[in-house]
């Protein structure tokens, strides 16, 4: 069998992991709208996230979207194991959270997030910060400065 990290693909395999059905039935109808192919593979909370990061020693997933508060275990705990393990470590990783705090921002920046995405209420808001997020990870934009962090459908990187 091949691994797909060596395959060329039009398909970004996106990981998402989020306790609240709702948010992640919005997550993928917003895909569904975009002009990109996508799969997406979704689990319900942290330990099953790296259960599942842990099981999948080749890099299937070209990008994760983590929300910052699940059970069992949360986002920021769930980013500091990604960002400490030699295999996952690149996986670049955007943080979803209903609020925005200044402070947890720095340390999620430090802690080698991609971006941090204050979930918007309306579906077509989401469906723009999130384009924007998948289009700059096809480029393989690397950690923006601390400045362009934080992403909305109003704030867009240059």
């Amino acid at each position: 069998m091949i691994s797909q990290k060596y395959v060329q693909t039009d398909t970004i395999n996106i990981l998402l992991a989020d306790d609240d059905q709702d948010d992640c039935d919005f997550f993928k109808e917003v895909l569904d709208e975009l002009p990109l192919l996508s799969h997406l593979t979704y689990v319900k909370n942290g330990e099953q996230l790296m259960q599942l990061l842990n099981q999948k020693s080749e890099h299937i997933f070209n990008v994760l979207f983590i929300d910052l508060n699940m059970p069992k275990k949360n986002g920021f705990t769930c980013l500091e194991e990604i960002k400490s393990n030699d295999n996952l470590k690149h996986l670049p990783t955007i943080i979803l959270s209903t609020s925005f705090e200044e402070s947890a921002a720095d340390s999620l920046y430090k802690k080698g997030a991609h971006y941090y995405i204050c979930k918007p209420s309306d579906l077509n808001q989401l469906k723009i910060v999130i384009h924007l997020v998948l289009t700059l990870i096809i480029k393989n934009s690397p950690q923006p400065p601390r400045d362009k962090f934080f992403l909305s459908h109003l704030n867009e990187p240059e």
